[in-house]
């Protein structure tokens, strides 16, 4: 399965925990399910335009849960912990505002 650049990463998991780790050069990441570490790393270096040292992933499984009375489900998602080089950064924040 062929995938684009930008179809593999979903979005920027901005949480306390992916906060915290930014200073360790660590980016967490949404992506597609069927993308493997090698396709993310691909995808992270030309987004990004930085060096990726490691990739781990883990796939969130889906949850139910319960709102107000009501039974749902919270969707599922694979997970994707991204370690950059030391001399690389990523400002998360100039990246969601498109500056």
């Amino acid at each position: 399965m062929k995938l684009h650049q930008y179809e593999i990463i979903k979005k920027i998991l901005l949480t306390e925990k992916s906060s915290a780790n930014e200073n360790q050069n660590l980016l967490t990441l949404a992506v597609d399910r069927h993308a493997t570490k090698e396709m993310v790393k691909d995808a992270v270096e030309k987004v990004f335009s930085v060096r990726v040292t490691n990739v781990n992933t883990l796939n969130k499984r889906a949850e139910n849960v319960t709102f107000k009375g009501k039974k749902g489900k919270r969707s599922g998602f694979k997970k994707a912990y991204v370690t950059l080089h030391d001399d690389d950064n990523v400002d998360v924040f100039s990246q969601i505002q498109g500056r």
